[in-house]
């Protein structure tokens, strides 16, 4: 058996795999790469090859770049304020979406794009009177069409362009992509706007998607938090120190709830009060001003109530409820309203889903706890055995939480991170890199952070799947199946090669993940181009479109997956619309991209 056939047969097998959908992709890839390695198409270099490729580095850097723009609150705060401005009719809304998700899907990936988009849009959907499955699946395909406003929206260009690049020394510029890409877009909202009302399903999802765009306001209207609580410190020479409590507040007007001694133990309203004792009371502001003034206490804290959202969320701190569960240590214990531990203060407990007020309270089997702290401190309970978060931290922080120096920050990352690709001064792996680099050392993203970030089954896909692409070019299978395409289009326009090539890219793209698809095609693209006599730019970047057209079944893209839940779609939903912007691709495709780049 020939080389040839061989590969061929190893790639029929591999895209068998992809179908089967029985095993991850990344293990599917790595299969692919050790049998080419145990029929000696490759030797055992060109098994691993694909993981030193510079292509894997740019990948992992830029989503840690995504992550960094993400978890700083930029693209919450993007979706956000694009629902203030556009209002809740359904065309304004759509476009306005539809435009934020293709910007997105340029900087964040159609990915990134969609899952930041995905609890914005079903909250705009909430508000306008319409059901999710509305607006989500046009989203989601506005990604993947900003995908090709630059080279670093997916990796679909950076495999087009490196492609190039070894191919006539010279890849597609930082922002060539965005000829085709920006009439891309524009037709696939255009095609939404004009079709998804007829073509979308209308059903309710199964589960709604938390909006916890509001969470401040719930929890004060939860637990009404009505008057709050002051903490006093008692300091060195304060005149309080030595006379009990009860007897420094009676008479004041106000409430004493608690003391909370130096070592953080309660401690009782008759006993006497010491240097760093904090005193907790609640009442009047007057008052409590009146007794610290008085008595040369020091006011720690003031009171968080409905007359104060903005402080129970902010750029370094915020709320977070906790339950008590079975087994916990803390049951049994006495806390109080202004209790502060491991940096968190109590703001209140619920029994039985009535607020307990100001007093102290023997903490129960499945009472609830309102704190608040730092947003690093209220991160940490999630990794407390002792409480259960109710919602995500993380997640509350980014719905919640304005702007701050962590954004500003991120987005200067993303400036300079994109200056680097666009000049061309360092090498698009560099590029990358320095980012991620420069969102960790600014510490926009912890490293923990930019570990997690990085989709490690798209590195192993892609690192498992560089050698099945580069044997079917050098064992001559790419030739052969090039020449059958050529044989097919012989004497014809060079617009029908092209017009194969979109076909083969999306009906395979639409059952194998896009970037395996590229990699696979790319090799024949380039065989029946060159015996076609047309030139290796206008049909690499034919296939990088027609591997961003993923539209016709959900799992033919991330961005699809995300937000298939969400929306209760099933899978038949997606070619009905998917079809028509996937025509609408091709005839754009065909039109303009020999007219931009020549055959």
């Amino acid at each position: 058996m020939s080389d040839a056939t061989l590969s061929l047969l190893i790639l029929a097998g591999t895209v068998g795999l992809f179908i089967w959908n029985r095993l991850p992709v990344g293990l599917v890839a790595i299969i692919s790469a050790l049998t080419l390695y145990a029929t000696g198409l490759v030797d055992a270099d060109g098994a691993v090859a694909g993981f030193g490729e510079p292509i894997i580095v740019f990948i992992a850097g830029l989503f840690i770049v995504s992550e960094g723009l993400d978890a700083s609150g930029v693209t919450g705060w993007a979706g956000q304020a694009l629902v203030r401005h556009v209002g809740t009719r359904r065309a304004s809304l759509l476009l306005g979406l539809m435009a934020l998700a293709a910007l997105l899907g340029a900087f964040v990936t159609p990915n990134g794009a969609a899952a930041a988009l995905l609890p914005v849009t079903v909250v705009a959907a909430r508000r306008a009177g319409l059901v999710p499955a509305a607006l989500l699946m046009p989203v989601a395909f506005a990604a993947s069409a900003g995908a090709l406003f630059v080279l670093s929206g997916s990796t679909v260009n950076v495999i087009a362009s490196d492609a190039l690049d070894e191919h006539t020394g010279e890849g597609f510029g930082f922002f060539e992509f965005g000829l085709i890409g920006l009439p891309l877009a524009l037709v696939t909202i255009a095609v939404c706007l004009a079709a998804s009302r007829r073509l979308l399903p209308l059903r309710e999802p199964e589960e709604a998607s938390a909006d916890l765009s509001g969470h401040a306001q719930t929890v004060i209207e939860h637990y009404t938090l009505e008057q709050g609580f002051y903490r006093l410190l008692a300091r060195a020479g304060a005149s309080v120190i030595g006379t009990t409590p009860a007897a420094a507040v009676e008479g004041t007007g106000l409430t004493l709830i608690g003391v909370q001694q130096a070592d953080d133990s309660p401690g009782a309203p008759d006993q006497p009060i010491v240097e760093g004792d904090v005193v907790v009371v609640s009442g009047e502001v007057e008052a409590a001003e009146r007794l610290a003034a008085e008595h040369d206490l020091v006011v720690e804290s003031a009171p968080m109530t409905r007359a104060s959202p903005a402080n129970l969320v902010s750029y370094d701190a915020g709320v977070v409820e906790v339950v008590i569960p079975p087994r916990s240590g803390l049951v049994g214990e006495v806390v109080f309203p202004g209790k502060v531990r491991s940096g968190l203060t109590l703001l209140t407990v619920s029994r039985y889903g009535s607020s307990r007020g100001p007093r102290p309270t023997q903490l129960h089997e499945g009472d609830m706890m309102l704190l608040h702290g730092p947003w690093a401190a209220v991160s940490e309970l999630t990794r407390n055995a002792d409480v259960l978060p109710v919602n995500d931290p993380e997640l509350v922080r980014r719905q919640n939480a304005p702007l701050g120096r962590r954004a500003w920050l991120a987005l200067a990352v993303l400036a300079v991170t994109v200056v680097l690709l666009a000049s061309g001064i360092a090498s698009p792996a560099v590029s990358a890199l320095t980012g991620a680099g420069l969102m960790v050392l600014t510490r926009v993203i912890t490293p923990y952070q930019a570990y997690r970030a990085v989709s490690w089954q798209t590195v192993v896909l892609v690192g498992g799947l560089i050698p099945l692409s580069a044997a079917i070019a050098s064992s001559g299978a790419a030739d052969i199946v090039a020449g059958h395409i050529v044989a097919l289009v012989e004497g014809t326009d060079p617009r029908v090669l092209l017009a194969l090539l979109f076909l083969l890219t999306v009906v395979l793209g639409q059952v194998v993940s896009n970037t395996a698809t590229v990699l696979i095609v790319v090799p024949i693209a380039l065989a029946a181009g060159s015996a076609a006599g047309v030139a290796a730019a206008p049909v690499l970047m034919l296939v990088a479109v027609a591997g961003a057209a993923s539209f016709l079944t959900p799992i033919a893209t991330p961005a699809n997956m995300i937000v298939m839940g969400a929306a209760g779609y099933h899978f038949g939903d997606y070619w009905k619309l998917g079809l028509v912007v996937t025509a609408a691709w091709f005839v754009v495709a065909i039109a303009l991209i020999p007219l931009i780049w020549g055959v």
